[in-house]
C-alpha cells in the first residue's frame, strides 16, 4: 500500500494573515487623532507587524457618519487593488481585542527618500512640483513642493477617485523596496467634494494614457453586479458608490487631473 499523498503546507498570502492570525497588540501610535495600536499578527508559522484601528476608537466627525471609518479604509484598498497599482498596504476588516476594526500590514519607509521639501525660490527646480507657499514662521514663507513622481501621480489618481479628504506628508511611505504606499483612507468616499491633498503638482494637466486606461477598467469593474461594485456595496453607502462611479466617469471625460474646487479648502491641515 502506497503512502498517503502528502498535502504541502498552505502558502499564506498578506491578507490570508491579516485575516487569519492571532493580533497581539504591542504598543499605541500616539499621534493618530483615532486609536491607532501596533500589532503582530501571527498564524501557521508566519508572523508580521500590522496597525488595528477599532470602530470603537474613533472619534465622531461631523462630516462623516460615525463607526465607517474602518470600511472606508477597507474601500480604499479594494480600489487600489482594483487599479494594478498596489498603493495602499494589504488590509482587512476583522475583529480584534478591542472589537472589530481594519487591520492593515505595516510598512516600514525609507527615511532616505525625500517626496517633499520646502524652498526657498519661486520655482520648484528639477524634478519637483509646486504645491503653494507655506508660512515657515512668522519673517518666512516658502515654497512647499512635492517629487514629480510617476508612483506619486498615480495616488493623486486614486485619490480623486476616491475623493480622499485628507492627503498628508505623513502618510506617504516611500518603501525600502522602491514601492511606494499611502494609509490613512478613513475619510473618503464622501458624496461631496472634498478633496484636500498636498499633490497638487499635476492640478488641470492631462491625465497620462496608463491612467486613462485604469479608469476605463474602473469605470467597468464599478458596474452593476460586477465584483468591486459588489465588494464597495458592502462597504460605503448606495450614494457614495454612485458618487464613486460620477467620480470616474468625469475624470474620463475631463482626462485631467482636477483642480481645487475653491470650495473646500485644498490642503489639509496640518499638512504633514
Amino acid at each position: 500500500m502506497s503512502a498517503p499523498e502528502r498535502i504541502p503546507p498552505r502558502s499564506l498570502t498578506s491578507l490570508d494573515l491579516l485575516a487569519e492570525g492571532e493580533l497581539t497588540v504591542r504598543g499605541r501610535v500616539r499621534e493618530a487623532s483615532n486609536a491607532v495600536l501596533f500589532c503582530t499578527v501571527a498564524h501557521e508559522g508566519e508572523e508580521a507587524e500590522c496597525v488595528y484601528k477599532p470602530v470603537a476608537g474613533e472619534r465622531p466627525l461631523w462630516d462623516f457618519p460615525d463607526g465607517t471609518l474602518a470600511q472606508r479604509e477597507a474601500a480604499a484598498y479594494a480600489v487600489s487593488e482594483a487599479t494594478g497599482w498596489g498603493l495602499v498596504p494589504p488590509t482587512v476588516l476583522r475583529d480584534g481585542p478591542y472589537g472589530p476594526g481594519m487591520v492593515q500590514l505595516w510598512i516600514e519607509d525609507d527615511p532616505s527618500v525625500s517626496l517633499l521639501a520646502l524652498v526657498d525660490d519661486d520655482e520648484p527646480g528639477d524634478g519637483w512640483k509646486p504645491v503653494g507657499l507655506a508660512q515657515v514662521d512668522e519673517d518666512r514663507t516658502a515654497l512647499l513642493v512635492h517629487a514629480d513622481d510617476v508612483r506619486l501621480r498615480r495616488l493623486a489618481v486614486l485619490d480623486a477617485v476616491i475623493n480622499n479628504a485628507d492627503r498628508k506628508g505623513g502618510h506617504l511611505l516611500p518603501a525600502v523596496d522602491g514601492r511606494l504606499y499611502a494609509i490613512d483612507h478613513g475619510v473618503t468616499f464622501h458624496v461631496d467634494d472634498k478633496l484636500r491633498t498636498l499633490l497638487w503638482g499635476w492640478a488641470g494637466r492631462p491625465l497620462p494614457t496608463e491612467a486613462l486606461d485604469v479608469l476605463a477598467r474602473l469605470e467597468a469593474d464599478l458596474a452593476e453586479g460586477a465584483a468591486l461594485a459588489t465588494r464597495l456595496a458592502e462597504l460605503i453607502t448606495p450614494a457614495e458608490l454612485a458618487a464613486l462611479r460620477a467620480r470616474v466617469a468625469a475624470l474620463r471625460t475631463s482626462g485631467r487631473h482636477p483642480e481645487p474646487s475653491g470650495r473646500w479648502p485644498a490642503i489639509p491641515w496640518p499638512p504633514v
